[in-house]
């Protein structure tokens, strides 16, 4: 089967794929940290609303983000990178912490009404006369 993909509307490529990647201006990090943390702080507050935030988008905006800052910083002093950014990327630690918990609270909510539901499916399928439990092979 042919592949059929249109690659027409991308970016033409301006560096050779072999070619290194030069080292990012302070600026652009710093700008791309900025970009990560409004993020971070979008699905924090996102997950915290509850109203039908697209989880999946977010994702895929984070992944992006922290692929430019690995793109960024590839080829450059890490020490220098850590010693030039220490407070945005303390902050951002701040901010993903901030972040964890959100997702934790969220993923702890979803199982207990995941638990509920499977519950009351049980309890409506079940009227206790051909029940596993009464043949002794359900284990809880």
């Amino acid at each position: 089967m042919a592949d059929k993909s249109d690659f027409s509307n991308l970016p033409a490529r301006t560096v050779a794929p072999d070619a290194p990647i030069p080292f990012a201006r302070p600026g652009n990090l710093a700008a791309i940290i900025g970009r990560i943390e409004e993020a971070v702080d979008e699905e924090t507050a996102g997950i915290r609303t509850g109203t039908g935030f697209d989880l999946k988008a977010s994702n895929a905006r984070k992944s992006r983000y922290l692929y430019e800052l690995t793109r960024a910083i590839k080829g450059g002093n890490e020490i220098e990178f850590l010693e030039q950014h220490r407070e945005g990327l303390t902050r951002l630690r701040q901010k993903l912490a901030r972040n964890e918990a959100a997702i934790l609270a969220h993923l702890n909510a979803v199982n207990e009404v995941a638990g509920l539901l499977k519950n009351a499916i049980q309890r409506a399928e079940a009227d206790g006369t051909y029940s596993a439990g009464e043949f002794g092979w359900a284990r809880a």
